[in-house]
């Protein structure tokens, strides 16, 4: 298991055979999004690639369109490896800015089996 040591921003990093799971806690922005990319270019770049990597949300407080865009590349680099991309328990704001984006169904794709899952543990939008 790896910890990064800032306090506001954590990456907890576990894997179990091929599956490769990233749990994200504090803010996901301009400031943190270059950890979150370093460290999944890293376990990706193994050989061989992980299978699936899982980037758990439930304790994600924040995402900013730079946090965004590292969803964004992260997915991309899962493509070019083989390896399936999983986006769990996603907080209600983080839900909204994927409808909003237009980028839900590319991020989460329904077709999945453990996607379809994640959708059903997902939380709804807080209201203000």
């Amino acid at each position: 298991m790896t910890t990064l040591p800032d306090e506001s921003f954590r990456l907890t990093v576990t894997t179990s055979g091929r599956e490769l799971r990233i749990a994200l806690t504090g803010d996901l922005d301009y400031d943190t999004a270059d950890a979150l990319m370093r460290t999944a270019r890293e376990r990706l770049a193994a050989r061989p690639a992980p299978g699936a990597l899982h980037l758990d949300c439930e304790r994600l407080t924040f995402c900013d369109s730079m946090g965004l865009a590292t969803l964004l590349m992260i997915h991309r680099v899962c493509a070019g490896t083989g390896t399936t991309f999983h986006l769990h328990d996603r907080p209600g704001f983080l839900e909204q800015l994927l409808r909003q984006t237009g980028t839900l169904d590319y991020l989460a794709c329904p077709d999945h089996a453990a996607d379809q899952d994640a959708e059903m543990h997902t939380r709804p939008p807080q209201q203000p």
